[in-house]
């Protein structure tokens, strides 16, 4: 005998596991199912399922009669009784129940019961929770959970069977088909293809929402739908992802199963189930609708998984606990989070010793909290839970601590906020201290508009800047900077793109000092598994030529490094240069984009750009160029507040003619295909008709990934796909996008705790400056502290903002300095605070202090003056393009990645000394750096060697601690000094090797070799 690798094994593998035996078994030993099924006592324990019998099923009623009727007759015979005296009642029964189920579907009759005449009918007992009564536990233990293979369902074709279905008390719960890789077939191809071509979804067991959910499985993976709708059905993945990509993980060495065996083993047992449809399933839509136009809602494995693991550590450690969930776009981070919020408000502990709460029969929090930015979540919450809860009103939007201790007062057990409102809430949740709570937050979505960045900045006592991007993350860890907060509050935080400091703040930390997200779902399994589209799949950059001619006959001195910067942004924001740039935009997105009618026509594009000055030009450009080309369509622009460009002011609505609360709107209908921007929705803007992307603005980081993100979307409507998407970027190597990405791709990670002795070092070089006596500092909290009026405090203030400006005769750069440093101060302490494990008064006092003295210290910086004058000095002689990367895929890392902290070196205005180079040699330096032609015959550089080597030979040092020196390691310390130093005396005459020293790793190990060698021989 062989072994069985067909269907019918993996058929055995999982009814064996299910039930404790298997049918070949049964027929084997010469048993009766019902034998078996009768004598089994750990049925009436509650943990196996019962074998069911084809022949025990009703085609048209679509339930398991034996098993029905055997849980309503043993668990409520005085209900039937009512019934009973009628001579069809069994048929009157299953009519009620057929009409209700075809109107509200199977999860409305599972949880309201069946009402039939004068009889009420519970048809599944509850799973119980931590406080439910012994009755309550009893009664779960009653349920039947059933499964029958090869069920013949269809009325039409008797013959026609399904693989395996699980039932209920007799209703039908889930069908399988299961497929065996080793007979050539799959789930994902020929799984899905019997559903979406063999079977009849006329039949009662096929109907929409009359069963929860149909899988197709393999030895492999899984694939699930709540919806058979012939071709047009739609399967979603239910993997557990492998090395954080589609599918799922190998078993460990010598383990026995397959790679789904998790789905029998953990997703269908009795208890899994249950809670699956307590607290997962639920059918959208209103009460009078038609069902068919409804959508019911299966949780797929991650947001399962990440839920139930929050729950058993909540449960486990008690309040006070923090929380990473990294779920990638496309993860359906909503859903996750009504599913969070709805059971942490059903959380008990584990025993009555968790930390935070006594009592085992009270939840663990008194109420959940759910900060967002999206206005829709709140609504999606409220009808979600609507669905789930038999309690009506038990939500609540709050915006303060007293809209916050009333709605608790009022018994609203989830309450909606704000991230602009978020502090004030902290501020709740201190003065709450008897009351516990779980804090959601949903902070990978910043502000669409600026508004929110104007409010927060405001709160800060802080000028609002229009062309600062403010990203939701920053906000979050700016509120949560007291440590007030900690003992009474679990806090959860969703994110695509977890910062340095975020992961510090809300993750796990490792036993070697890193810090890793509780729950991961990469972009890498979201796009394998066709959630998110590839946005780096094709992308094509173009490289920016410049020559500056000089106009002027002098030649004076600027500082190189701030000059260079400030001749680049003059040359990419000339009008010639945005011109040249709109056009080829328009000659791209026009025939390739609109011509081609991408997504039926309804394509849409983004142009980024580096300021809102910049966007205003190239708004104007792009029209002027279509009114030339008899305005094909229209575009609109989306900047916040006023901007003055060549004398004139600008607003987003007189731009665009409608007002700016209506831009997203328009932009989605159809005559509109280009958006301008700046910041401005480069963030939390989802529109899944965006297919294409004209950058020309640095990106990096986590903005590169939000930004480019836009794209990801996907819409199956309009069958957008990854090689509809198209990325032109004028600014961004394709080195730099994929460092941006790498880090978010698969799992994001921190490599150590940020040191915060940096405060120490930066207290003590305030306090030295002597801008503030430390009295004045106490007496300022201790005022602020009581809530005195700001009159009272002004004063304290004024003193030291005029010991700054006049008193202490501080020179610019060091007036400079100090400010720089008191916002290093204020940034780091205010990120820090709720992490550090000790407190330190002193930084806190300080901290609060700076925080209203930094806006009040005005510094001057003739550099500023100095680089307005450079640009009149220079003129843009030619600008060219030249495509660099045209349709390349970004492959970026599978690995892990590792993020490094937060700076913690003080930097201020006193760095290293300026290098002022003359006005020809910034401008040589720059048209070389660009065009890529300086050449060096080998004589000349052997002339340049030869004279670094005299150079260095000269050094005071050379002599004692190099060539005397016969510590190996310190000679080489003493020799890469000497040489450090040689090399910055020599960068204004040795510049472009001086670069390749300084930036190119490779290069200077190399040069290092060669220079000692050289030295070294000539002594």
């Amino acid at each position: 005998m062989h072994s069985q690798t067909n269907e019918q094994a993996l058929e055995a593998a999982i009814e064996r596991t299910l039930t404790g035996t298997c049918i070949e078994n049964i027929k084997k030993d010469g048993v009766s199912i019902d034998a078996v099924n009768e004598n089994a006592e750990v049925y009436r324990t509650g943990k196996n399922y019962y074998i069911g019998q084809p022949s025990n099923f009703n085609v048209q009623f679509a339930i398991d009669e034996q098993f029905f009727w055997d849980f309503l007759e043993s668990t409520q015979k005085e209900e039937l009784e009512k019934l009973q005296k009628q001579s069809d009642w069994k048929l009157k029964i299953l009519n009620r129940y057929d009409r209700l189920v075809k109107k509200y579907g199977i999860l409305y009759l599972l949880k309201k019961g069946l009402q039939v005449d004068d009889a009420h009918f519970t048809l599944f007992y509850q799973l119980p929770l931590a406080s439910s009564s012994q009755k309550v536990k009893d009664n779960f233990a009653q349920n039947r959970f059933s499964e029958t293979r090869q069920l013949r369902y269809s009325i039409d074709n008797p013959r026609e069977e399904i693989d395996m279905v699980l039932f209920i008390n007799g209703l039908p719960i889930i069908t399988m088909e299961l497929k065996n890789a080793w007979t050539g077939q799959n789930a994902r191809v020929h799984g899905q293809h019997q559903y979406k071509t063999q079977r009849d979804t006329k039949q009662p067991l096929l109907q929409f929402a009359r069963c929860v959910v149909h899988f197709a499985v393999d030895t492999d993976e899984a694939y699930m739908t709540t919806k058979l709708n012939g071709k047009n059905t739609f399967f979603l993945p239910f993997n557990k992802g492998n090395k954080h990509g589609k599918g799922n993980p190998e078993l460990q060495k010598g383990a026995v199963g397959h790679r789904t065996n998790y789905l029998w083993n953990e997703i269908f047992t009795r208890e899994s189930l249950a809670n699956i449809i307590q607290h997962f399933v639920r059918l959208d839509g209103k009460k009078k609708d038609p069902i068919q136009t409804k959508t019911l809602f299966f949780p797929r494995y991650h947001q399962m998984d990440v839920v139930r693991k929050i729950i058993e550590d909540a449960s486990k450690k008690g309040v006070g606990e923090t929380y990473l969930i990294q779920h990638s776009a496309g993860s359906g981070k909503s859903n996750s989070i009504t599913w969070a919020a709805y059971q942490l408000i059903e959380t008990y502990p584990e025993n009555s010793n968790v930390p935070g709460i006594a009592d085992v029969e009270r939840p663990l929090f008194d109420s959940v909290i759910v900060v967002t930015d999206r206005r829709l979540l709140d609504k999606q919450i409220r009808d979600n839970i609507a669905s789930f809860s038999e309690v009506k009103n038990i939500i609540a939007p709050a915006y303060s601590s007293k809209e916050l201790r009333d709605s608790l007062e009022q018994g609203k057990k989830i309450i909606i906020t704000t991230i602009q409102k978020f502090p004030f809430i902290i501020d709740g949740i201190a003065d709450l201290s008897e009351k516990s709570f779980a804090v959601i937050i949903d902070e990978a979505h910043s502000s669409q508009s600026g508004s929110a960045h104007d409010s927060m900045n405001t709160a800060m006592g802080q000028q609002a800047n229009e062309d600062e991007s403010f990203d939701a993350q920053d906000k979050i860890v700016a509120a949560m900077q007291s440590r007030k907060m900690r003992g009474n509050a679990s806090y959860l935080a969703f994110t695509a793109t977890p910062k340095p400091i975020t992961l510090e703040k809300f993750g796990q930390q490792q036993e070697d000092g890193s810090f890793k997200p509780f729950h991961l779902y990469s972009m890498k399994q979201a796009i394998e598994e066709g959630f998110i589209l590839d946005v780096l799949a094709n992308y094509t950059t173009l490289k920016s030529y410049y020559e500056i001619e000089k106009s002027v006959e002098d030649n004076p001195l600027f500082d190189s490094a701030k000059a260079q910067k400030k001749l680049r942004a003059y040359v990419e924001q000339h009008q010639e240069t945005i011109q040249t740039k709109a056009e080829i935009i328009l000659d791209h997105f026009i025939p390739n984009i609109v011509n081609k009618k991408k997504l039926k026509g309804k394509a849409k594009a983004m142009v980024i750009t580096q300021s809102i000055e910049s966007a205003i030009r190239y708004y104007k450009a792009l029209q002027n160029i279509l009114k030339d080309k008899g305005q094909p369509f229209k575009i609109v622009i989306a900047f916040s507040g006023t901007k003055k460009v060549d004398g004139i002011e600008y607003t987003e609505t007189e731009m665009n003619g409608f007002s700016e609360k209506d831009t997203k709107n328009k932009f989605d209908d159809d005559e509109y295909r280009m958006l301008v921007v700046a910041n401005k929705y480069l963030t939390g803007f989802d529109q899944p008709k965006l297919c294409a992307m004209y950058v020309d603005k640095k990106l990096q980081g986590v903005l590169a990934v939000q930004a480019l993100s836009r794209l990801n979307r996907s819409a199956n409507k309009l069958g957008k796909k990854t090689e509809d998407l198209f990325v032109l970027d004028f600014f961004n190597s394709t080195t730099d996008i994929k460092a941006s990405f790498d880090p978010f791709y698969t799992a994001t990670s921190l490599s150590e705790a940020t040191d915060v002795n940096v405060l120490h070092e930066l207290k003590e070089v305030l306090d030295d400056v002597g801008v503030y006596e430390w009295s004045e500092v106490e007496d300022f909290n201790i005022k602020f502290f009581n809530k005195e009026d700001a009159q009272v405090l002004s004063p304290i203030i004024e003193h030291a903002a005029e010991r700054f400006v006049h008193e202490l005769e501080l020179e610019d750069d060091d007036k400079a300095d100090f400010k720089i440093k008191a916002k290093q101060f204020v940034k780091i302490y205010g990120q820090m605070a709720s992490i550090m494990p000790f407190e330190i008064l002193d930084w806190e006092k300080l901290y609060w202090f700076l925080k209203f003295l930094i806006p009040k210290l005005p510094i001057k910086n003739p550099e500023i003056d100095a680089l307005d004058e450079l640009l009149s000095s220079v003129d843009l002689s030619t600008y060219g393009l030249e495509r660099v990367r045209l349709n390349e895929t970004i492959g970026l890392d599978d690995s892990d990645s590792e993020l490094d902290p937060q700076n913690p070196n003080p930097r201020g205005a006193h760095g290293t000394d300026e290098d002022k180079d003359p006005l020809d040699l910034i401008i040589l330096s720059f048209n070389e750096k660009w065009f890529q032609n300086w050449e060096v015959t080998p004589e000349d550089q052997r002339v340049k060697f030869i004279s670094l080597t005299k150079s260095i030979q000269a050094h005071p040092d050379f002599l004692q601690k190099v060539v005397e020196n016969s510590d190996e390691q310190n000679k080489n310390l003493a020799f890469q000094k000497i040489l450090d130093e040689v090399m910055s005396k020599q960068r204004k005459q040795e510049l472009d090797l001086y670069r390749l020293y300084a930036k190119d790793d490779a290069f200077k190990t190399a040069f290092f070799d060669t220079m000692k060698r050289m030295a070294s021989a000539g002594n």
